[in-house]
């Protein structure tokens, strides 16, 4: 069964600008195309996309999903190269978390500060236009 670019986005929710990126950096294969230059997709293409897609949902990086497609097609393989590739990418998460936390103090401490004046006294104004202060907290942490 073969499907158009249209039909593969919709199956799979995937923009088509998107579906022809991947082709491009070579995490879809190029599908055979029509007499008319169409692309013609079959179901194999739609399973290895929504593959694609979860992987971006859960923050894996181009790299990491490329190097687990060719993992994945070795079945028979043990898994340890895949965990490896999961445990980092929790490392990851994990340090995007931290740094996730600190923004959102610092964002609080400015706005407990902020003295409900004008805009010209605003702290949040003020600590926008001046990083030093955060960055300082941050080496401190």
């Amino acid at each position: 069964m073969e499907f158009s670019i249209g039909e593969l986005a919709r199956r799979t929710r995937v923009k088509v600008p998107t579906i022809r990126y991947y082709e491009q950096i070579g995490l879809l294969p190029s599908p055979p195309r029509t007499e008319g230059k169409q692309r013609r997709y079959e179901a194999s293409d739609a399973s290895r996309l929504n593959f694609i897609r979860h992987a971006r949902e859960l923050g894996f990086e181009v790299d990491a999903i490329r190097e687990l497609l060719a993992l994945s097609a070795k079945p028979n393989q043990p898994c340890a190269d895949i965990d490896d590739i999961a445990r980092r990418h929790i490392g990851e998460i994990d340090q995007r978390i931290a740094h996730l936390v600190s923004l959102r103090a610092e964002l609080q401490r400015t706005v407990d500060e902020c003295g409900r004046g004008r805009v010209c006294e605003c702290r949040v104004i003020e600590t926008l236009a001046d990083s030093s202060h955060y960055h300082e907290r941050l080496a401190a942490v």
